[in-house]
């Protein structure tokens, strides 16, 4: 009897002991929680550190309210607006880096892409540069046919453009070829006599500027009016279009049957396209570069392309 009463009180001390120690452990638990937020209460929701780089280099503002399930500390005005249309994100932004990246490297190939159509660009550009050379001291009765037919023993002549000089009574002017090789070539006619003056052949600095294929002749009746045409720049803002008229036909003493006076507020000066009756004249026409007109001296030069007449806006439509 007495050996079960000593085993029964063993057991009530063992069960008071573990009472205490789980009374213990509670408290020790209830002093960690009280002092967790204690600190917390102490943080300011605001403060730098708690609103994400992006926001900040942005320069989206902040109105304290966070989100919690995020990886990262959001502004839920910014990034969950799209459904008030005010958002200026996309439908796949969620503000979160991996975002942020993805637009990067969206931005970053449409630069890159960019960047290789402009070398490219570049790239041809220099290979048409060098498939073209510099003709200069050419006589005002010499026209494009005459130079082309005289370039084209050294290789396939592409393109060829006269171009009138204000300060010379000659004109200069540059001819590509379809290869490097007939460049190379060309540049031993130097010398070679061509009206009434030997011709001077040097590589070419610039390429000719293509002419827009719209622009161009589409009839024999069109590449007629072309040969009766003349292209004249650097015309003084001040001049009117029957100024330029009557300037032609006094000096080139040929009558003008058309005249495209072309100017707009981002050039300083003018540009024109003469055609006159007769073919002649409009040889005669090219005499006048260097010649001024109003306060300006003008250039003259053959022509692409032809003056047609205007479409009324109302039939283009």
């Amino acid at each position: 009897m007495t050996v079960v009463a000593e085993s029964a009180i063993g057991g009530d001390d063992q069960f008071i002991h573990r009472q205490s120690e789980a009374c213990q452990q509670k408290s020790e638990y209830q002093s960690d929680v009280r002092r967790l937020v204690n600190l917390l209460s102490k943080l300011n929701p605001l403060a730098k550190e708690f609103i994400p780089s992006s926001s900040i280099t942005a320069g989206r503002k902040f109105d304290g309210r966070l989100s919690a399930d995020a990886p990262v500390f959001i502004a839920s005005t910014d990034c969950y607006n799209s459904s008030n249309g005010n958002s200026s994100k996309d439908s796949s932004s969620d503000g979160s880096s991996n975002n942020q990246q993805l637009n990067w490297r969206r931005r970053n190939g449409y630069r890159q892409g960019r960047r290789v159509n402009d070398r490219a660009r570049k790239a041809e550009k220099n290979e048409s540069i060098r498939r073209t050379v510099y003709v200069s001291d050419i006589d005002h009765n010499v026209t494009e046919e005459h130079l082309a037919e005289l370039f084209a023993a050294c290789g396939q002549v592409v393109d060829c453009r006269v171009c009138g000089d204000p300060h010379s009574i000659l004109r200069f002017a540059f001819v590509e070829f379809a290869d490097e090789e007939g460049a190379r070539a060309a540049l031993n006619l130097g010398g070679t006599m061509l009206g009434f003056y030997p011709v001077r052949v040097l590589p070419s600095k610039t390429a000719i500027l293509p002419v827009n294929p719209k622009f161009l002749p589409r009839s024999n009746d069109e590449r007629e009016m072309v040969v009766r045409t003349v292209y004249c720049t650097n015309i003084d803002k001040k001049v009117t279009q029957l100024e330029v008229k009557l300037f032609f036909e006094q000096v080139c003493c040929g009558e003008v049957s058309c005249l495209r006076l072309l100017g707009d507020n981002a050039h300083s000066t003018r540009i024109a396209f003469v055609e006159f009756v007769l073919a002649e004249s409009a040889i005669l026409a090219l005499n006048c570069s260097g010649m001024v007109l109003g306060s300006l001296p003008i250039r003259v030069s053959p022509s692409k392309t032809p003056v047609r007449p205007r479409i009324p806006r109302a039939a283009s439509r």
